[in-house]
């Protein structure tokens, strides 16, 4: 199912087309995410300055800094998932449309396993920070689980954009809660109003998020309707016209409007006579 023909698809142009048409095909998401989860990786080991060390060499031996090696091992996925698109995009002869979706279920669902697992030395502020971020990264994973076998259905690509938006905007947002607070004041893990107040960012950013979305979906419904009117003569045009077969209701009704016009002639030759 997920490496079916209908998902394979011509990845780069022919050679015959311009430069610009082959810029435009390159995979600037894969290169995005290249570059992002590649300079995150050298962010996160330059910060240890006695270096990212896995154990240390005390009796008995116990591993060292947990936690910013979950943090690494979710950058190195970012880069490889951004490798990944872009050899599906420009480097193999035919775009996988499977490889790239089944790549990033998977990437999803280890890091599902890294946050669940992340937020245990976690408490108060933190820990209901990471619980949030954990909903979002569950309820991705089941949309992008579902596409594997529907991947066409436009409902579950709007819901993975939705959350995709979700998981990003409140990415950023638990950096400046946990490490950079605007008020430059730590969170009181003892104080209720300060998780009541995580929740009620959360549901700032899923208003936000929604509302953005919807702008963006509003907008380009209306670019098309109002600015692009060759793309629909294009389609009338190239759409197969259809003759519908007469059903059983309009059989029956030319059978009444014949036996009516036989009654009529009946009717005009009694009285002519």
């Amino acid at each position: 199912i997920i490496f079916s023909d209908s998902l394979l698809y011509p990845s780069s142009p022919p050679r015959n087309k311009g430069r610009c048409t082959r810029l435009w095909k390159i995979s600037y998401g894969g290169l995005l995410k290249m570059a992002t989860g590649s300079l995150l990786t050298v962010y996160e080991v330059s910060c240890i300055k006695a270096g990212l060390m896995l154990m240390n060499r005390e009796l008995p031996p116990r591993f060292m800094y947990p936690k910013e090696w979950q943090h690494l091992t979710m950058f190195i996925l970012l880069t490889l998932n951004g490798c990944v698109d872009f050899m599906s995009k420009n480097v193999l002869p035919q775009r996988c449309v499977g490889l790239e979706k089944g790549t990033l279920v998977l990437i999803i669902y280890e890091l599902l396993l890294l946050m669940v697992s992340h937020a245990k030395d976690s408490e108060g502020v933190e820990l209901h920070v990471h619980s949030l971020l954990i909903l979002v990264v569950f309820l991705l994973l089941l949309v992008l689980t579902a596409q594997l076998w529907a991947p066409n259905m436009c409902h579950l690509q709007l819901m993975e954009t939705f959350l995709m938006l979700m998981m990003g905007s409140w990415l950023m947002q638990a950096g400046f809660i946990l490490y950079r607070p605007v008020s430059g004041y730590p969170w009181q893990d003892d104080d209720i109003s300060d998780i009541m107040f995580v929740t009620t960012f959360f549901c700032w950013h899923v208003m936000i998020d929604a509302s953005f979305l919807l702008g963006i979906y509003g907008f380009s419904s209306f670019w098309y309707h109002c600015y692009s009117p060759s793309l629909k003569l294009t389609r009338s045009k190239g759409a197969p016209y259809y003759a519908s077969t007469p059903g059983p209701l309009y059989k029956l009704l030319q059978e009444v409007e014949q036996s009516e016009k036989e009654d009529q002639a009946v009717l005009l030759a009694k009285c002519s006579t």
